[in-house]
């Protein structure tokens, strides 16, 4: 088995309930003999696909493909037709990998429960291809991100280093199998450092607090249910690390986190192109709305429209831009090079970075920058100040083309009896006229995609 994942070697041993998922549960070495029979058969092929429900079996074929060095794509259990037949056909995928709730027409390779032993497999080139990961496709069909065995394990090397991960840990999560959080960090992750994993298979607070792990992976949707249920939430005192990602975590999130479970929680940030690049340290400062300093092996800079240098203040929003030994390899269907400037990747997002290195994002450049008056106002900086407001659940700020201002200033905002003119008043005694809300929305819901983030294109 490869080095990416040195648990399946006999590094660290072995362990009866290594890896559990659900009520399924499985040893490193059964582990490792499931997938290395697995990857002896699919040997040789382009590329397969895996149909990422939350089950131990994903974890199986992923693990066997990787072994065989042969590039695997992920599709949510969920995806439409559409979703799916594109993943299909853009990954050049010529087998599917396990059971699959869909009708294709490329061959499929089961899984057999008997499977183990060993099977001689050559150890893969570090900078061959190790998985296809698609986007979120805010901006078309999903593009899939060609990642490296060589990134993946730069990745999980940097964030073990920044998390103080190791072999003793017990990770517990309940995320998605398809995409960079819960397969890359919540697999993957503890198949490098050697720690236990719990697959909860749903993120719900009671299962979480049943798990008694030392380190747990959420959304902020995850985390703001645990702290309304505060039973379970104080059972994560046991626990040595909370991590949020995938989307902000609302200041007041943070702040009733660390009231019930007595851990900050670290907060991080990444995207499918780069992996995970940014984030606050178990041995470091955790600062609510802020992710922290890059990684071991990244760097980051913060540019003008024009390309020059943003100044490290903590308030002048710049382009974020990224390099490092995370990066991926293209998009399978071809392009890279107009993503990246110099040799740093143009990430789409902006943010402002303070005097220490400290990023705190503002959101993407295209919807979460909104540009009133001769004014940049951060969407993000002003999400916060309504969740700040008592009675607000969810916030989601946009700007709305305006014919005086450019755009103008538009809040929808989850309620729970907070009148407009409420949030209006509170919000108007923390922001500058300019970043108020010149409209309060109040809707009963935010449009979110499977990884938590809202849809805000699905707003204007």
């Amino acid at each position: 088995m490869s080095d990416l994942l040195p648990a399946l070697n006999g590094r660290y041993g072995d362990h009866p309930d290594a890896v559990r998922v659900g009520g399924d549960s499985i040893s490193w070495e059964g582990l490792r003999g499931r997938a290395m029979a697995v990857g002896g058969r699919i040997a040789g092929h382009h590329a397969v696909v895996v149909e990422a429900t939350p089950t131990l079996d994903t974890v199986i074929a992923i693990a066997g493909a990787l072994a065989a060095g042969v590039p695997v794509a992920t599709v949510p259990g969920d995806a439409g037709p559409l979703e799916r037949e594109h993943i299909l056909r853009d990954s050049g995928a010529t087998a599917v990998v396990g059971s699959a709730s869909f009708e294709t027409a490329l061959p499929v390779v089961a899984l057999d429960p008997g499977d183990g032993g060993e099977v001689a497999l050559p150890e893969p080139a570090p900078d061959s291809a190790a998985l296809i990961v698609y986007t979120s496709g805010t901006t078309g069909l999903p593009k899939g991100a060609v990642l490296s065995r060589r990134a993946v394990a730069a990745d999980l090397d940097g964030l073990a280093d920044a998390w103080s991960w190791t072999p003793d840990d017990h990770l517990v999560h309940g995320l998605p199998l398809f995409h960079v959080h819960g397969l890359v960090l919540g697999v993957l992750g503890p198949l490098r450092v050697g720690a236990r994993l719990t697959h909860t298979v749903r993120p719900t607070p009671e299962l979480y607090a049943g798990a008694a792990g030392t380190m747990y992976f959420g959304v902020p949707t995850v985390w703001t249910r645990v702290c309304a249920d505060t039973d379970s939430a104080q059972a994560l005192r046991q626990a040595r690390l909370l991590v949020s990602g995938s989307a902000p975590l609302p200041v007041p999130v943070f702040d009733r986190l660390s009231e019930l479970t007595g851990h900050a929680p670290v907060e991080r940030y990444g995207m499918t192109e780069t992996l995970i690049t940014v984030s606050t340290r178990a041995d470091g400062e955790r600062r609510p709305g802020w992710v922290g300093l890059p990684i071991e092996g990244v760097q980051s800079r913060l540019v003008d429209d024009h390309g020059d240098p943003v100044v490290h203040d903590g308030e002048t929003v710049g382009h974020l831009q990224i390099r490092g030994e995370t990066m991926f390899d293209g998009y399978v269907s071809g392009g890279r090079a107009d993503d990246f400037a110099d040799g740093w990747f143009v990430t789409g997002d902006s943010a402002v970075v303070d005097s220490e290195g400290f990023h705190r994002i503002v959101g993407r450049t295209s919807v979460d920058v909104i540009k009133t008056g001769g004014y940049k106002v951060g969407a993000g900086e002003v999400e916060a100040a309504i969740l700040a407001v008592p009675g607000i659940s969810e916030a989601a700020v946009v700007g709305v083309p305006d014919d005086e201002f450019g755009q103008r200033v538009v809040a929808f905002v989850v309620s729970d009896g907070v009148s407009a003119a409420a949030i209006d008043e509170h919000v108007g005694a923390l922001l500058t006229t300019h970043k108020r809300p010149r409209e309060i929305r109040l809707v009963s819901e935010l449009p979110r995609n499977a990884m938590g983030k809202v849809q805000k294109s699905k707003l204007l």
